[in-house]
């Protein structure tokens, strides 16, 4: 199992899986902007690899370029499949390469997220392999999958209950990196842990019912990952958020993962944002504080500071 950490890794080993690919590619889209995917795709195509995607009916504000998407790849030969539109969303991100290796990917195929902090967790254990393969299979043909449990946390049919027991069963710590956590039961179970001595960090934002902890933005990059981290035990990596919709009406996937190596990396990283944000609020409180000495001198008519 590999983590990759966005952007310091960038894209590089998703172009050299597809490149690599012998027999088959499966990946899902929702947004895509990235040129040497297109044509690492167009080329599988040309060496015989059987490559199909599965392509989001629509996302906010592009709904146009999804289907110039489809076009030239349906132009380079690339099997190309519509999700259906009884989800609210088809924001799943993962990749299969030949049945055997799995990309479980935060980020999308674009420049703006290989820029931003995320994550994506590669992994050729069979279980979660098979799983994904059979889920792509069923939403490309629009049938009912149900999750084998305990393999995949798969919006809408098990992400409640899986992350609910996932947050629940933290003793010491919930590090969480989330753009906006808003589900009223979710802030209530975090609520929870605090009150039973859990150390709750969250990167990213929270909505206002949250009463017993708060968020911080990150300050030097855009934030597109979706992790919780329990006790540095296990980590959760998914397209999801903690948000209502994300959890109960979108087609989001995620994979628990107990990697100690995985483990290790992600919790450097998140201590290592962690402690840039809380440095960050220190200067922008001691710059607040030198802002008002000076307007308040300047009221009294006295001189600022290095004037002549």
């Amino acid at each position: 199992m590999k983590l990759l950490v966005l952007p310091e890794d960038g894209m590089t080993a998703v172009v050299n899986a597809i490149k690599a690919a012998s027999k088959s590619i499966d990946t899902t889209i929702f947004r895509f902007d990235r040129a040497e995917i297109e044509k690492a795709l167009e080329a599988a195509v040309g060496r015989g690899v059987k490559v199909r995607t599965l392509i989001a009916h629509t996302n906010r504000g592009g709904d146009k370029m999804l289907r110039k998407l489809e076009l030239r790849l349906l132009g380079a030969g690339v099997t190309v499949a519509r999700s259906a539109e009884d989800l609210a969303r088809y924001h799943a991100k993962f990749m299969v390469i030949d049945g055997r290796t799995l990309f479980v990917m935060l980020f999308n195929f674009t420049a703006l997220d290989a820029k931003s902090r995320s994550f994506g967790v590669i992994t050729t254990q069979r279980a979660p392999v098979l799983e994904a393969c059979r889920l792509f299979e069923a939403d490309v043909t629009r049938q009912v999958c149900a999750p084998v449990p305990q393999v995949l946390v798969v919006s809408p049919e098990n992400a409640r209950k899986r992350l609910t027991e996932f947050l629940k069963g933290a003793k010491k710590s919930l590090w969480i990196y989330d753009p906006k956590i808003n589900d009223s039961a979710t802030v209530r179970i975090l609520e929870e842990r605090v009150q039973k001595g859990v150390d709750v960090r969250v990167l990213g934002t929270v909505g206002k019912r949250a009463k017993q902890f708060k968020a911080d933005h990150m300050k030097s990059l855009r934030l597109h990952a979706r992790v919780i981290i329990r006790d540095g035990r296990d980590a959760f990596f998914g397209s999801q958020s903690l948000r209502t919709a994300e959890l109960d009406s979108r087609r989001e996937v995620g994979l628990i993962v107990k990697n100690p190596k995985v483990l290790k990396t992600v919790m450097a990283t998140f201590e290592k944002d962690w402690a840039e944000t809380k440095v960050a609020k220190v200067e922008a409180k001691e710059e607040a504080k030198v802002e008002a000495k000076e307007e308040a001198k300047a009221a009294t008519g006295e001189p600022a500071p290095g004037s002549a």
